[in-house]
């Protein structure tokens, strides 16, 4: 496999935890785009749109894909649990949320009064209301315990920080707060401060297993682009520390990561590695001064990231694809729309130990402004 390994990575702005051995790779298998086999690897149920009638299954095994009734288009609110066969959906009669296997069967109402719905470990799951209030409960009961979520937009899996957004001057300020502790006086650590809340600068993603949290900010100024670039960086919760995980402005100048939605670094189901887009900035314009967009993984174990040469994109603008992980945390799904061909959007599928994209199917259908996938899981056991 042809990686070519260039310098290493400057010195990690380390405030708390042990860094890992930091490098950085172009995967670069110099073949064109593959299309499948009748044997690839891994299988499974992918979740996306051909048209907008509502999801779509198409069902990697078999290299079939059709409609599945009784649902509408959906996005980032449609979840994948963490067994990866399950998800939630929205009803397109009533509105209320419900899961269902992938393959649309076992339909089961989960809440009537929600607009978002994430799962939570052991068996809960985190209610978002249209008032914004948040509340946890089991699937098997209606018991709620709520939480006080004012000024946050996300929670730890599982645990009690929330990312909170709130106004500092004329710009908005960052921060990791423990909903547990955060109205309690004399309590030492319930927050741990990030950054301002930049536009196009402010991707951020929790870890399945809800022990860290990843954040982009502005950091190193480019004369040349004048501008600051994106760099990542991920704080543990458990001890308040945070680590600066790359330096690309040392490898391409100013950068952008991923586009103007904040929750969308995408964390391997594994929690070991974090997909995300990488655009080159050639000017103060972030949203038009811009380069092609790569794919780049970060493992967050060894420090190694990992640059995709074998596709990339102009279509970043609002946002690139979304990056959404097999359920082994081998590949990566996305829609991709390649110049000069009639097929549309294709449903790619990345390889990230060789750097292959394979196109598994065509004419993914933009429902919601970009051609994405929704989930990549499993059938019922």
């Amino acid at each position: 496999m042809p990686y070519r390994l260039l310098l290493p990575l400057l010195a990690l702005l380390l405030v708390g935890f042990a860094a890992p051995d930091p490098s950085f790779a172009e995967v670069c298998p110099g073949v064109p785009l593959q299309t499948r086999t009748p044997e690839f690897e891994p299988g499974g149920l992918i979740l996306t749109a051909f048209d907008k009638s509502g999801i779509w299954l198409y069902n990697i095994n078999r290299d079939a894909r059709y409609p599945l009734p009784e649902t509408r288009p959906c996005n980032r609110n449609c979840r994948l649990s963490p067994d990866a066969r399950w998800v939630t959906y929205v009803d397109p009669n009533s509105g209320a949320y419900g899961k269902m296997r992938l393959d649309g069967t076992e339909r089961t109402l989960l809440n009537d009064y929600a607009t978002d719905i994430e799962w939570w470990p052991d068996n809960r799951l985190l209610v978002w209301t249209p008032g914004h209030q948040a509340y946890w409960q089991t699937e098997t009961s209606a018991d709620r315990t709520y939480l006080d979520v004012e000024g946050i937009i996300s929670i730890q899996p599982g645990g009690p920080w929330g990312l909170l957004i709130e106004q500092n001057g004329d710009d908005f300020a960052r921060s990791l707060i423990n909903l547990d502790t955060r109205d309690l006086q004399g309590i030492a650590s319930h927050t741990i401060p990030i950054s301002d809340d930049v536009p196009y600068f402010n991707a951020t993603g929790w870890s399945p297993d809800g022990t860290r949290f990843a954040f982009v900010e502005p950091l190193v100024f480019d004369d040349n682009a004048n501008i600051a670039g994106a760099e990542l960086f991920i704080v543990k919760t458990d001890t308040n520390e945070t680590l600066q995980f790359t330096d690309l402005n040392s490898v391409y100048g100013a950068v952008r990561i991923n586009g103007g939605i904040r929750g969308e670094l995408s964390w391997s189901p594994d929690s070991t590695k974090i997909a995300f887009w990488v655009i080159e900035l050639t000017g103060p314009e972030y949203e038009t001064s811009t380069g092609n967009a790569l794919i780049h993984v970060l493992d967050t174990s060894t420090g190694l990231l990992s640059a995709y040469c074998g596709y990339s994109t102009t279509e970043h603008t609002p946002d690139p694809p979304r990056l959404q992980w097999s359920p082994d945390s081998t590949h990566l799904a996305f829609g991709g729309n390649v110049p000069a061909d009639d097929k549309g959007y294709l449903l790619l599928a990345l390889d990230i130990e060789t750097g292959i994209f394979t196109e598994l199917s065509n004419g993914i259908f933009p429902t919601v402004g970009i051609a994405d996938v929704i989930a990549w899981g499993l059938p019922p056991a």
